[in-house]
Protein backbone atom coordinates (compact mmCIF):
# COMPACT_ATOMS: atom_id res chain seq x y z
CA UNK A 1 0.00 0.00 0.00
CA UNK A 2 1.20 3.44 -0.94
CA UNK A 3 1.98 5.70 1.98
CA UNK A 4 -0.26 8.27 3.20
CA UNK A 5 -0.37 11.50 1.58
CA UNK A 6 -2.48 14.24 2.83
CA UNK A 7 -4.68 16.13 0.26
CA UNK A 8 -2.59 19.14 0.63
CA UNK A 9 0.38 17.16 -0.42
CA UNK A 10 -1.17 15.52 -3.49
CA UNK A 11 -2.68 19.17 -4.74
CA UNK A 12 1.01 20.81 -4.04
CA UNK A 13 2.58 17.62 -6.37
CA UNK A 14 -0.10 18.31 -8.81
CA UNK A 15 0.59 22.03 -9.01
CA UNK A 16 3.87 21.00 -9.46
CA UNK A 17 3.30 18.71 -11.89
CA UNK A 18 1.11 21.22 -13.94
CA UNK A 19 4.22 24.21 -13.52
CA UNK A 20 6.77 21.79 -15.06
CA UNK A 21 4.06 20.64 -18.12
CA UNK A 22 4.12 24.25 -18.68
CA UNK A 23 7.74 24.69 -18.67
CA UNK A 24 9.10 21.91 -20.89
CA UNK A 25 5.85 22.89 -23.49
CA UNK A 26 7.50 26.22 -23.63
CA UNK A 27 10.41 25.09 -26.12
CA UNK A 28 7.36 23.25 -28.42
CA UNK A 29 6.22 26.99 -28.62
CA UNK A 30 9.04 29.47 -28.51
CA UNK A 31 8.64 29.16 -32.88
CA UNK A 32 5.40 30.75 -32.69
CA UNK A 33 6.06 32.99 -29.59
CA UNK A 34 8.85 34.41 -32.56
CA UNK A 35 6.89 35.53 -34.94
CA UNK A 36 4.55 36.57 -32.71
CA UNK A 37 6.61 38.79 -31.69
CA UNK A 38 7.82 40.16 -35.30
CA UNK A 39 4.74 39.99 -36.16
CA UNK A 40 3.91 42.53 -33.24
CA UNK A 41 6.42 45.20 -33.94
CA UNK A 42 5.60 45.07 -37.67
CA UNK A 43 2.17 45.78 -37.65
CA UNK A 44 0.81 48.77 -35.42
CA UNK A 45 -2.03 51.17 -34.98
CA UNK A 46 -4.41 52.91 -32.33
CA UNK A 47 -7.68 53.93 -33.20
CA UNK A 48 -7.60 57.42 -34.33
CA UNK A 49 -10.60 59.49 -34.57
CA UNK A 50 -9.84 61.35 -38.04
CA UNK A 51 -10.85 65.13 -38.25
CA UNK A 52 -11.93 64.76 -42.11
CA UNK A 53 -9.74 64.06 -44.57
CA UNK A 54 -7.55 66.80 -45.76
CA UNK A 55 -7.27 68.13 -49.05
CA UNK A 56 -3.79 67.72 -50.69
CA UNK A 57 -2.01 67.06 -54.33
CA UNK A 58 -2.13 64.21 -56.19
CA UNK A 59 0.51 62.01 -55.62
CA UNK A 60 1.02 58.57 -56.80
CA UNK A 61 1.58 55.51 -55.51
CA UNK A 62 5.76 55.47 -56.64
CA UNK A 63 6.03 59.04 -55.94
CA UNK A 64 4.84 58.22 -52.14
CA UNK A 65 7.04 54.82 -52.00
CA UNK A 66 9.74 57.41 -53.11
CA UNK A 67 8.64 60.02 -50.28
CA UNK A 68 9.56 57.57 -47.88
CA UNK A 69 12.65 56.40 -49.21
CA UNK A 70 13.71 59.95 -48.82
CA UNK A 71 12.28 61.18 -45.71
CA UNK A 72 15.18 62.39 -43.28
CA UNK A 73 13.80 62.67 -40.30
CA UNK A 74 16.09 62.98 -37.21
CA UNK A 75 14.78 64.47 -34.93
CA UNK A 76 11.36 63.71 -32.99
CA UNK A 77 8.87 62.79 -29.79
CA UNK A 78 6.04 61.93 -29.08
CA UNK A 79 3.59 59.50 -27.82
CA UNK A 80 2.86 56.17 -29.70
CA UNK A 81 0.22 53.64 -28.95
CA UNK A 82 0.23 49.97 -29.95
CA UNK A 83 -2.37 47.27 -30.28
CA UNK A 84 -2.02 43.85 -30.94
CA UNK A 85 -3.98 40.89 -31.20
CA UNK A 86 -2.72 38.42 -32.43
CA UNK A 87 -4.97 35.27 -31.45
CA UNK A 88 -2.45 33.79 -29.23
CA UNK A 89 -3.31 30.73 -27.22
CA UNK A 90 -3.55 31.52 -23.02
CA UNK A 91 -0.37 29.55 -21.96
CA UNK A 92 -1.23 31.18 -18.55
CA UNK A 93 1.14 33.72 -17.47
CA UNK A 94 3.65 31.75 -20.00
CA UNK A 95 3.55 34.28 -22.86
CA UNK A 96 5.68 36.50 -21.68
CA UNK A 97 9.02 34.22 -20.77
CA UNK A 98 8.14 32.02 -24.54
CA UNK A 99 8.85 35.34 -26.17
CA UNK A 100 11.72 36.75 -23.93
CA UNK A 101 13.03 33.48 -24.97
CA UNK A 102 11.89 33.93 -28.80
CA UNK A 103 13.81 37.18 -29.07
CA UNK A 104 17.11 35.79 -27.72
CA UNK A 105 18.32 34.76 -24.14
CA UNK A 106 19.18 38.13 -23.02
CA UNK A 107 21.35 39.08 -19.94
CA UNK A 108 18.88 37.19 -17.02
CA UNK A 109 17.76 40.95 -16.38
CA UNK A 110 14.27 42.12 -16.25
CA UNK A 111 15.44 45.30 -17.51
CA UNK A 112 16.77 43.72 -20.26
CA UNK A 113 15.31 44.87 -23.39
CA UNK A 114 14.88 41.18 -25.08
CA UNK A 115 12.86 40.52 -23.06
CA UNK A 116 10.90 43.49 -21.51
CA UNK A 117 9.75 45.22 -25.11
CA UNK A 118 8.05 41.41 -25.85
CA UNK A 119 5.20 42.42 -24.00
CA UNK A 120 4.42 44.67 -26.49
CA UNK A 121 3.29 41.43 -28.77
CA UNK A 122 -0.25 41.84 -26.94
CA UNK A 123 -2.41 43.86 -25.80
CA UNK A 124 -2.53 47.59 -26.09
CA UNK A 125 0.75 49.83 -24.87
CA UNK A 126 1.66 53.33 -24.48
CA UNK A 127 5.01 54.24 -25.79
CA UNK A 128 6.55 57.86 -25.04
CA UNK A 129 9.60 58.26 -27.90
CA UNK A 130 12.00 60.58 -28.86
CA UNK A 131 15.14 60.23 -31.27
CA UNK A 132 17.68 63.01 -31.96
CA UNK A 133 19.79 61.81 -34.78
CA UNK A 134 21.00 58.16 -35.29
CA UNK A 135 23.34 57.89 -32.02
CA UNK A 136 20.42 59.65 -29.49
CA UNK A 137 17.24 57.36 -28.43
CA UNK A 138 14.56 56.80 -26.11
CA UNK A 139 11.09 54.75 -25.66
CA UNK A 140 9.52 54.61 -22.60
CA UNK A 141 6.83 51.74 -21.87
CA UNK A 142 4.49 53.76 -19.76
CA UNK A 143 2.39 51.05 -17.25
CA UNK A 144 -0.29 51.52 -14.38
CA UNK A 145 2.14 51.51 -12.01
CA UNK A 146 5.13 51.72 -13.30
CA UNK A 147 7.70 52.55 -16.52
CA UNK A 148 10.16 51.25 -18.55
CA UNK A 149 12.70 52.81 -20.41
CA UNK A 150 15.16 51.95 -22.64
CA UNK A 151 17.63 54.97 -23.66
CA UNK A 152 20.48 54.91 -26.58
CA UNK A 153 22.84 57.49 -25.58
CA UNK A 154 26.06 57.08 -28.11
CA UNK A 155 27.61 53.70 -27.35
CA UNK A 156 25.69 53.24 -24.18
CA UNK A 157 22.24 51.65 -23.97
CA UNK A 158 20.52 51.36 -20.98
CA UNK A 159 17.29 49.64 -19.70
CA UNK A 160 15.53 50.43 -16.23
CA UNK A 161 12.73 49.04 -14.83
CA UNK A 162 10.70 50.67 -12.04
CA UNK A 163 8.90 47.87 -11.13
CA UNK A 164 11.70 45.77 -10.19
CA UNK A 165 14.20 48.23 -9.77
CA UNK A 166 16.94 47.03 -12.40
CA UNK A 167 18.95 48.34 -14.83
CA UNK A 168 20.24 46.79 -17.66
CA UNK A 169 23.69 48.30 -19.73
CA UNK A 170 24.70 47.25 -22.95
CA UNK A 171 26.32 48.81 -25.65
CA UNK A 172 25.15 49.36 -29.31
CA UNK A 173 25.96 46.80 -31.54
CA UNK A 174 27.95 49.23 -34.04
CA UNK A 175 28.45 45.87 -36.82
CA UNK A 176 24.95 44.48 -36.34
CA UNK A 177 22.68 47.40 -36.00
CA UNK A 178 24.31 49.99 -38.20
CA UNK A 179 23.01 51.69 -41.25
CA UNK A 180 19.43 51.15 -40.70
CA UNK A 181 18.56 54.13 -40.41
CA UNK A 182 21.93 56.00 -41.61
CA UNK A 183 21.08 57.25 -45.32
CA UNK A 184 24.27 56.25 -46.29
CA UNK A 185 23.43 52.52 -46.25
CA UNK A 186 26.32 51.14 -45.41
CA UNK A 187 26.26 48.60 -42.12
CA UNK A 188 28.66 49.75 -39.46
CA UNK A 189 28.90 53.36 -40.09
CA UNK A 190 26.25 54.57 -37.67
CA UNK A 191 25.64 52.69 -34.44
CA UNK A 192 22.34 53.11 -32.83
CA UNK A 193 19.61 51.13 -30.58
CA UNK A 194 17.59 49.23 -32.72
CA UNK A 195 14.20 49.96 -30.83
CA UNK A 196 11.18 49.08 -32.91
CA UNK A 197 8.71 51.71 -31.76
CA UNK A 198 7.48 54.28 -34.21
CA UNK A 199 5.68 53.07 -37.68
CA UNK A 200 8.78 53.98 -39.84
CA UNK A 201 10.87 50.92 -39.07
CA UNK A 202 7.78 48.52 -40.15
CA UNK A 203 6.78 50.82 -43.52
CA UNK A 204 10.05 50.52 -44.96
CA UNK A 205 10.61 46.73 -43.93
CA UNK A 206 7.65 45.85 -45.75
CA UNK A 207 7.82 48.44 -49.24
CA UNK A 208 11.62 47.41 -49.72
CA UNK A 209 11.00 43.73 -50.69
CA UNK A 210 7.52 44.42 -52.55
CA UNK A 211 7.88 42.65 -55.76
CA UNK A 212 5.57 41.46 -58.42
CA UNK A 213 3.11 39.50 -56.09
CA UNK A 214 2.56 43.23 -54.37
CA UNK A 215 -0.04 45.54 -55.20
CA UNK A 216 0.82 49.00 -54.14
CA UNK A 217 -1.77 52.03 -54.02
CA UNK A 218 -2.80 55.36 -53.13
CA UNK A 219 -6.44 55.36 -51.21
CA UNK A 220 -7.35 59.17 -50.00
CA UNK A 221 -5.77 61.21 -46.96
CA UNK A 222 -5.89 61.32 -43.30
CA UNK A 223 -5.36 63.16 -40.68
CA UNK A 224 -2.82 61.54 -37.53
CA UNK A 225 -2.04 62.95 -34.46
CA UNK A 226 -3.22 66.52 -36.09
CA UNK A 227 -0.93 66.14 -39.12
CA UNK A 228 -2.29 65.78 -42.95
CA UNK A 229 -0.80 62.24 -44.32
CA UNK A 230 -1.56 60.36 -47.73
CA UNK A 231 -2.75 56.68 -47.14
CA UNK A 232 -0.74 53.67 -49.04
CA UNK A 233 -2.17 50.72 -49.18
CA UNK A 234 -0.23 47.45 -49.64
CA UNK A 235 -1.92 44.12 -50.46
CA UNK A 236 -0.99 40.74 -52.00
CA UNK A 237 -2.52 40.70 -55.30
CA UNK A 238 -3.24 36.95 -55.40
CA UNK A 239 -4.73 36.18 -51.51
CA UNK A 240 -4.63 32.51 -52.22
CA UNK A 241 -2.13 30.69 -49.24
CA UNK A 242 -1.53 34.05 -47.49
CA UNK A 243 -3.11 34.98 -44.12
CA UNK A 244 -1.83 38.99 -44.59
CA UNK A 245 -5.15 41.21 -45.98
CA UNK A 246 -4.13 44.43 -46.26
CA UNK A 247 -1.43 46.64 -45.01
CA UNK A 248 -2.36 50.63 -44.53
CA UNK A 249 0.51 53.55 -44.32
CA UNK A 250 -0.82 56.81 -43.36
CA UNK A 251 2.76 58.54 -44.25
CA UNK A 252 3.07 62.63 -43.22
CA UNK A 253 2.53 64.76 -46.33
CA UNK A 254 5.29 67.02 -44.74
CA UNK A 255 8.11 65.00 -43.83
CA UNK A 256 7.47 62.27 -45.94
CA UNK A 257 7.55 60.24 -42.15
CA UNK A 258 5.16 56.74 -41.70
CA UNK A 259 2.66 57.89 -38.72
CA UNK A 260 0.67 54.96 -38.88
CA UNK A 261 0.96 51.35 -39.74
CA UNK A 262 -1.85 48.78 -39.87
CA UNK A 263 -1.78 44.90 -40.41
CA UNK A 264 -5.23 43.64 -41.41
CA UNK A 265 -5.60 39.90 -41.96
CA UNK A 266 -7.25 38.12 -44.94
CA UNK A 267 -10.00 36.09 -42.36
CA UNK A 268 -11.18 39.75 -41.82
CA UNK A 269 -12.40 41.69 -38.40
CA UNK A 270 -10.08 43.68 -36.40
CA UNK A 271 -6.33 44.80 -37.11
CA UNK A 272 -3.84 42.09 -36.20
CA UNK A 273 -1.13 44.85 -34.96
CA UNK A 274 -0.84 48.12 -35.50
CA UNK A 275 0.79 51.01 -33.95
CA UNK A 276 0.61 55.23 -34.82
CA UNK A 277 1.35 57.93 -33.12
CA UNK A 278 -1.34 60.31 -30.70
CA UNK A 279 1.09 62.79 -30.74
CA UNK A 280 4.05 63.99 -32.52
CA UNK A 281 6.65 66.92 -33.11
CA UNK A 282 9.31 67.13 -34.80
CA UNK A 283 11.24 69.89 -32.78
CA UNK A 284 14.52 68.61 -31.13
CA UNK A 285 13.91 67.08 -28.05
CA UNK A 286 15.64 68.52 -25.12
CA UNK A 287 19.59 66.73 -24.25
CA UNK A 288 18.25 65.90 -20.89
CA UNK A 289 15.78 63.55 -22.58
CA UNK A 290 18.84 61.10 -23.14
CA UNK A 291 20.50 61.80 -20.06
CA UNK A 292 20.52 58.70 -17.58
CA UNK A 293 22.40 57.93 -14.03
CA UNK A 294 21.38 54.45 -12.39
CA UNK A 295 19.09 54.95 -9.45
CA UNK A 296 20.81 54.37 -5.95
CA UNK A 297 20.33 50.76 -4.77
CA UNK A 298 18.95 49.28 -8.18
CA UNK A 299 20.29 46.58 -9.36
CA UNK A 300 22.63 46.60 -12.44
CA UNK A 301 23.70 43.78 -15.15
CA UNK A 302 26.30 44.62 -17.40
CA UNK A 303 25.76 43.03 -20.96
CA UNK A 304 29.01 41.34 -22.25
CA UNK A 305 27.59 39.43 -24.30
CA UNK A 306 24.77 41.43 -26.25
CA UNK A 307 26.78 41.97 -29.48
CA UNK A 308 27.59 38.76 -29.76
CA UNK A 309 23.79 37.65 -29.50
CA UNK A 310 22.82 40.95 -32.05
CA UNK A 311 25.07 38.90 -34.92
CA UNK A 312 23.72 35.67 -34.06
CA UNK A 313 19.79 37.05 -34.63
CA UNK A 314 21.11 38.75 -37.75
CA UNK A 315 19.58 37.22 -40.92
CA UNK A 316 19.86 38.34 -44.68
CA UNK A 317 16.66 40.11 -45.81
CA UNK A 318 17.57 40.54 -49.85
CA UNK A 319 15.06 38.92 -52.19
CA UNK A 320 11.67 38.10 -49.09
CA UNK A 321 9.00 39.62 -49.90
CA UNK A 322 6.44 41.31 -47.12
CA UNK A 323 5.26 38.14 -46.39
CA UNK A 324 8.41 36.57 -45.01
CA UNK A 325 9.68 39.91 -43.84
CA UNK A 326 6.45 39.50 -40.95
CA UNK A 327 8.92 36.93 -39.68
CA UNK A 328 11.73 38.75 -38.52
CA UNK A 329 14.51 36.17 -39.59
CA UNK A 330 16.62 34.19 -37.48
CA UNK A 331 20.29 32.06 -37.42
CA UNK A 332 20.02 28.85 -39.80
CA UNK A 333 16.84 29.71 -41.48
CA UNK A 334 15.77 29.83 -44.80
CA UNK A 335 13.19 31.26 -47.14
CA UNK A 336 11.32 28.96 -49.73
CA UNK A 337 8.15 30.85 -52.13
CA UNK A 338 7.97 33.63 -53.70
CA UNK A 339 6.21 36.67 -52.02
CA UNK A 340 3.20 36.91 -49.92
CA UNK A 341 3.25 33.02 -49.68
CA UNK A 342 7.24 32.69 -48.23
CA UNK A 343 7.93 30.22 -45.89
CA UNK A 344 10.86 30.36 -43.02
CA UNK A 345 11.90 27.16 -42.02
CA UNK A 346 14.77 25.91 -40.01
CA UNK A 347 16.01 22.45 -38.37
CA UNK A 348 16.01 22.20 -34.19
CA UNK A 349 17.76 18.72 -34.21
CA UNK A 350 15.20 17.60 -31.70
CA UNK A 351 13.77 14.50 -32.94
CA UNK A 352 10.11 13.17 -31.51
CA UNK A 353 8.15 16.82 -32.42
CA UNK A 354 5.44 17.78 -30.41
CA UNK A 355 3.40 15.24 -27.67
CA UNK A 356 -0.12 14.90 -28.86
CA UNK A 357 -3.12 15.78 -27.16
CA UNK A 358 -3.50 11.82 -26.99
CA UNK A 359 0.17 11.76 -24.22
CA UNK A 360 -0.25 10.53 -20.85
CA UNK A 361 -0.38 13.48 -18.30
CA UNK A 362 -0.95 16.83 -18.10
CA UNK A 363 2.00 17.46 -20.66
CA UNK A 364 -0.01 15.77 -23.82
CA UNK A 365 -3.04 17.30 -22.61
CA UNK A 366 -1.83 20.54 -22.59
CA UNK A 367 -0.01 20.88 -25.86
CA UNK A 368 -2.48 19.02 -27.52
CA UNK A 369 -4.64 22.35 -26.48
CA UNK A 370 -2.32 24.60 -28.53
CA UNK A 371 -1.89 23.10 -31.30
CA UNK A 372 -3.44 21.05 -34.14
CA UNK A 373 -1.92 17.68 -35.43
CA UNK A 374 -1.17 17.19 -39.12
CA UNK A 375 0.17 15.09 -41.47
CA UNK A 376 1.51 13.90 -45.00
CA UNK A 377 4.49 12.91 -47.31
CA UNK A 378 6.42 15.06 -44.36
CA UNK A 379 5.31 12.49 -41.88
CA UNK A 380 3.55 13.80 -38.56
CA UNK A 381 3.11 17.54 -36.90
CA UNK A 382 2.06 19.47 -35.00
CA UNK A 383 1.09 23.13 -35.96
CA UNK A 384 0.62 26.57 -33.84
CA UNK A 385 -1.75 28.95 -35.04
CA UNK A 386 -2.46 33.07 -34.41
CA UNK A 387 -4.68 35.13 -36.40
CA UNK A 388 -1.44 36.14 -38.76
CA UNK A 389 1.36 33.34 -38.69
CA UNK A 390 1.33 29.89 -38.15
CA UNK A 391 4.00 27.70 -37.62
CA UNK A 392 4.19 24.00 -38.27
CA UNK A 393 6.77 21.68 -36.19
CA UNK A 394 7.41 18.05 -37.64
CA UNK A 395 8.09 14.97 -35.87
CA UNK A 396 11.86 15.09 -36.93
CA UNK A 397 12.61 18.26 -35.75
CA UNK A 398 11.82 20.80 -38.57
CA UNK A 399 9.98 23.93 -38.61
CA UNK A 400 8.14 25.68 -40.70
CA UNK A 401 6.71 29.41 -40.37
CA UNK A 402 4.75 32.17 -42.45
CA UNK A 403 2.08 34.33 -42.88
CA UNK A 404 0.67 31.20 -44.77
CA UNK A 405 -2.41 29.16 -43.94
CA UNK A 406 -2.14 25.59 -42.50
CA UNK A 407 -2.50 24.10 -46.02
CA UNK A 408 0.54 26.03 -47.25
CA UNK A 409 2.84 24.81 -44.14
CA UNK A 410 2.13 21.30 -45.01
CA UNK A 411 2.75 21.34 -49.11
CA UNK A 412 5.84 23.04 -48.05
CA UNK A 413 6.81 20.36 -45.57
CA UNK A 414 5.89 17.62 -48.43
CA UNK A 415 7.92 19.65 -50.87
CA UNK A 416 10.86 19.67 -48.41
CA UNK A 417 11.27 15.99 -47.99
Amino acid sequence: MAPYESDDSRSAEEAEERHSARRKAARYVVPVAVVGVAAATIGLVPALADSGDPDLPKITAQQLVQRIAESDVQQLSGTVKITTDLGLPDLGGLESGLASGAAGNGSGSSADPSAKLTELASGTHTLRVAADGPDRQKVSLIESAAEYSLIHDGKDVWGYDSKSDEVYHGTADQAGKAGKDGKDGKDGEKGRAEVPATPRDFAEEALKAADDTTSVTVDGTAQVAGRDAYKLVVKPKHASGTTVGVISIAVDAETGMPLKFTLTPASGGAAVVDVGFTQVSFAKPAASTFDFTPPKGAKITEDKDAAARGHASDAPHEGIAPGAGLLGGGDGAKVIGKGWNSIATFDTGEKGGVPSSSGKGDMGGFLGSLGDQVSGGFGKGTVFSTRLINALITDDGKVYVGAVTKDALVKAADAGK
